[in-house]
């Protein structure tokens, strides 16, 4: 199967962060994307960031089309101004979406000491389990950036599930997760290519399963 990665959707309400921009996607373009992904079981929906459009703009649409879709708040940002709050955690869940974890800040899971690492990945899953009512245990690092030592601490968290950004096809059994990023420049011809080309998606699959194969040694 292929699994998209979208950040936020519509206009910012906030200040972004450097590059943040390029996650960004018109209300237009994930109609588009929603359009092609309705009816089909080889095709999976996250959200990362816990932007308030997820709740506002994203999951109307979802209902609409009989979609699910796992989405990945950052814990610390819970509540503040652009981003979903408790009741909006709730609002996924009850509509059937699952919440998995980004992290307490956008950091790199690469550079954490270990009271960080603490923070990051064991407190920052507990707080959204408490505000949601619902186990916590997929995680996307930011930046979908990993090494053995991030992959080792995520099995010691109990994670059940981790998402990458690096694009490809992703096995329905694996721990280790591929995923297609949702760019700002996204257009129908690229929907069309990436959604509809799934022997291309095989073949750039192939890499990354050699890569994970030796950071997953541990």
């Amino acid at each position: 199967m292929v699994i998209l990665a979208i950040g936020g959707v519509g206009k910012p309400v906030r200040v972004l962060d450097p590059g943040e921009d390029e996650s960004w996607v018109t209300v237009d373009q994930l109609e588009r994307v929603l359009d092609a992904v309705a009816g089909r079981e080889d095709i999976g929906l996250t959200f990362d960031d816990g932007n308030a459009s997820d709740v506002e703009i994203a999951l109307p649409r979802l209902v609409e089309r009989e979609l699910t879709a796992e989405f990945f708040p950052l814990a610390g940002r819970i509540g503040q101004r652009g981003f979903v709050d408790a009741d909006g955690l709730r609002a996924l869940v009850d509509a059937g979406m699952s919440i998995g974890s980004h992290g307490w800040e956008h950091r790199d899971w690469r550079r954490l000491d270990g009271r960080h690492a603490r923070r990051e990945l064991e407190a920052a899953p507990k707080l959204l389990a408490d505000l949601s009512g619902e186990p916590v245990r997929s995680y996307a690092p930011p930046f979908g950036a990993y090494d053995r030592r991030v992959l080792k601490r995520l099995r010691c968290s109990g994670a059940t599930r981790v998402y990458t950004t690096e694009g490809g096809a992703a096995s329905r059994d694996g721990w280790l997760q591929p995923r297609t990023g949702i760019r700002h420049d996204v257009d129908q011809e690229w929907i069309d290519g990436v959604l509809g080309d799934r022997d291309g998606l095989y073949r750039r699959a192939g890499r990354f399963v050699a890569r994970v194969a030796r950071l997953a040694r541990f």
